[in-house]
């Protein structure tokens, strides 16, 4: 519950910063993406969650909502070499993972392991390159795909 509070704070003090107003419909998206099981969503999927409780939001609404999130820092935008543009929320400060992704069923595995961590900071230092920030996607078959083969 804190780290929704600590967005939302985030998300007020950006529509302040840019002028733009707290509304009904961004609220509802805030709250749904927020809570979309998977987390790695596009505007279709959110748009057609959304609009089974609240069918006057449109699918323009929501692109710019998401955007809107990536813009202020609440939201990663991701392209997983589908063709569609995923987002995903920003965990908290420092937090880091990356993808398995797989190319038979577009499946999303998140994972995390301190070995990759460990060696990214090695190879930064070895190459007196200081890194902000990296992503690893490894692309492949999960193993139900494997089976259907």
């Amino acid at each position: 519950m804190k780290l929704k509070a600590e967005r939302k704070k985030t998300l007020q003090k950006y529509l302040a910063k840019e002028h733009l107003k707290s509304t009904k419909q961004r609220n509802i998206i805030f709250d749904e993406f927020f809570s979309y099981p998977g987390h790695h969503v596009t505007v279709k999927d959110l748009y057609e969650s959304v609009r089974k409780y609240c069918p006057e939001i449109g699918y323009a609404t929501i692109y710019r909502t998401l955007k809107l999130f990536k813009d202020c820092g609440l939201a990663f935008e991701r392209n997983f070499g589908e063709g569609r543009t995923r987002y995903e929320p920003v965990k908290f400060e420092g937090e880091h993972h990356d993808h398995l992704i797989c190319i038979g069923c577009g499946e999303i595995t998140e994972f995390e392991t301190q070995q990759i961590e460990y060696y990214s900071q090695e190879i930064a230092k070895l190459n007196d390159f200081d890194v902000t920030n990296y992503k690893l996607e490894l692309y492949g078959y999960c193993s139900a795909c494997r089976k259907n083969k």
